[in-house]
């Protein structure tokens, strides 16, 4: 995986989505526990896409991106809590959550092609 690939730049791309949504969560809203959490989550996908970029070992690499998918998953649970929770309109939801399905693609991609090449 080199720097300037697609899954890095929109883990990014998400990331300062997800950073303009949470200040609208706490100025706006006044939402300030999940947006905690989802700021978390979201901020920590493309950190650990990076991370593994420079994984000491293959294995390494293969769990850096495991725990991507598993915050990009935990990303999409918040998402649709503030939808239900009438934080966030479908609209916002469906775009954000169509963002982490696509990251979630390419990982699932990217984990399955480092497995195989082991």
């Amino acid at each position: 995986m080199k720097d300037n690939n697609i899954l890095l730049d929109k883990t990014l791309h998400v990331a300062a989505r997800i950073m303009k949504l949470y200040k609208y969560l706490i100025t706006e809203k006044h939402e300030d526990i999940i947006s905690n959490q989802i700021i978390r989550s979201a901020t920590s996908i493309g950190a650990n896409a990076n991370e593994a970029v420079y994984g000491i070992s293959k294995a390494d690499f293969i769990a850096k991106l495991h725990i991507s998918l598993k915050e990009t998953a935990e990303t999409e649970y918040w998402l649709n809590l503030l939808y239900l929770s009438d934080f966030i309109t479908e609209k916002e939801k469906i775009s954000l959550v169509n963002d982490c399905l696509e990251i979630k693609k390419i990982l699932i991609s990217t984990i399955n092609t480092a497995k195989e090449n082991k």
